[in-house]
């Protein structure tokens, strides 16, 4: 593949531009004005050309895309404009037979026009998809303005310290604690708890350990008065919940075992069912992950004897029963969890909650869509992956895990795709971001694409195997 420089790329843009507004002048069809681009500018592949002779951007393509979707009653799929500038300057790039259906719709061409023909012949009956593709002009008017992307970035790196300096100023003018640390205690952990996907894990770690060691102070060398002590044990707790989480997503699952323990101590201590479920369903996470299926199950179990009706037992069955039960093949047994999960939904007219602690749509979509991959179910696997990431933030750990899912789930039957999601995945989220659970997922999809040589496959395996340490061998963190 040819490298094009980016003002290159700008000219070509620019001069497209041109050949486009004289073609319209002159009340040229697309057609012809894809014919007077590519020969003024032969570099320009089929596919690119149409974009830009209805004068798209690469987001205003996919925002079109969503919108057929939708129309469709579809949830929108996760196409990002990288998937779609590989497709358009890689001729070793091609996208699968719903997206290639979809870019014919959108575009109002046929697969032999947009050169998405592999054999050399028009597909186009071949995609099974025939009467779906329908032609006539989309309304270029509304989409002047480029759509915008749903990307979350990480907040300031002074964000964090300015939280753990307020509870150590507060706790500098009142050593043994008040109601007013206490207060504070808990807004630390929520803020943490709800900023969690927007910083690495090891930089939130550390914030979050000295957090702890400030309040673990008060408690144990100036005895903090009750009911003070009681709220700042109870958020002593919560911080060694998070703390064995972020251990777990740093490949330390010895670590996140201890954490997760000192959590579910402090949890029945002072009473909190909602902590002591959840420390629960983390510890059955960590035990799922190091292949102790049995141990998962029984941490699943004790957490729903815990777990508050509704949202928070949701959570559990969601997060910690379903899957183990998935893992052992206990189809039966994993779909009454889920059907038990759907009605402790329905049940609480709370709704949602947001941050780490909290149960969300994409969040139960992603672990079903993990179940129904155990289970050899894979139409439903990509149905309910699909849904997760449509619902998750691009760029957020919640949406490389749908992505990842996803391109699991069409692995089987479509490479192409899910080598360029793993790739997207690796393009928008940098190596310190990307959680232990997300390196397991890309490993797996290597090794599920090694057999077969596939477009995109050996960028996938060269990038995976040159992932750098989560934590490498001098204790230091991935910084970039």
């Amino acid at each position: 593949m040819a490298t094009i420089t980016r003002s290159h790329r700008a000219m070509i843009v620019k001069e497209a531009a041109q050949i486009r507004m004289r073609c319209q002048r002159q009340h040229n069809s697309t057609e012809r004005t894809v014919t007077a681009i590519r020969n003024a500018l032969p570099e320009v592949t089929a596919l690119e050309a149409w974009r830009l002779a209805l004068g798209w951007s690469r987001a205003q393509t996919i925002a079109q895309i969503a919108d057929l979707y939708r129309r469709d009653g579809l949830l929108a799929p996760g196409l990002s404009q990288s998937m779609l500038c590989r497709w358009e300057h890689d001729p070793r790039e091609w996208p699968g037979t719903e997206y290639t259906a979809m870019l014919c719709r959108a575009y109002g061409a046929r697969p032999l026009q947009l050169g998405l023909n592999r054999s050399g012949d028009d597909p186009f009956d071949h995609l099974g998809l025939a009467a779906t593709i329908r032609y006539g002009r989309i309304d270029v008017e509304a989409c002047e303005e480029p759509a915008k992307e749903r990307v979350v970035v990480m907040t300031t790196s002074a964000g964090l310290p300015a939280v753990r300096e307020s509870l150590h100023l507060a706790l500098l003018a009142d050593p043994a604690g008040n109601s007013a640390v206490a207060e504070l205690a808990e807004a630390a952990v929520e803020h943490y708890a709800l900023n969690c996907s927007r910083h690495p894990s090891h930089t939130l770690f550390g914030e979050v350990r000295t957090a702890r060691g400030l309040l673990a102070d008060t408690l144990t060398t100036h005895l903090a008065p009750e009911p003070v002590a009681a709220e700042l044990r109870r958020s002593v707790g919560w911080l060694s919940a998070l703390l064995g989480n972020l251990a777990f997503h740093l490949d330390d699952p010895t670590g996140a075992r201890a954490h997760l323990a000192t959590a579910f101590t402090y949890g029945t201590r002072t009473g909190d069912a909602r902590l002591t479920a959840w420390s629960c369903g983390a510890q059955s996470m960590v035990a799922r992950a190091t292949g102790q299926l049995a141990l998962a199950l029984t941490h699943a179990e004790r957490g729903l004897e815990h777990a508050p009706a509704g949202l928070a037992r949701a959570q559990l069955y969601a997060w910690a029963q379903l899957p183990a039960l998935a893992a052992q093949n206990r189809a039966q047994e994993a779909d009454t969890a889920l059907a038990d999960a759907a009605q402790e939904l329905e049940a609480d007219a709370v709704g949602w909650a947001p941050g780490r602690f909290g149960f969300d749509a994409a969040e139960y979509a992603l672990h079903e869509a993990e179940a129904h991959l155990a289970l050899d179910r894979a139409d439903q696997a990509v149905t309910q992956a699909e849904a997760s990431a449509g619902r998750a933030a691009e760029g957020t750990p919640g949406w490389a895990a749908a992505t990842l899912v996803l391109a699991q789930a069409e692995a089987a039957r479509q490479l192409a795709d899910a080598a360029q999601r793993a790739l997207d995945v690796l393009d928008r989220i940098p190596p310190a971001r990307l959680r232990s659970t997300a390196r397991v997922r890309l490993a797996r999809l290597d090794a599920a694409l090694a057999a077969t040589p596939v477009a995109g496959g050996a960028d996938l395996h060269e990038r995976v195997c040159s992932l750098p340490l989560t934590i490498d061998a001098r204790g230091a963190a991935t910084s970039a």
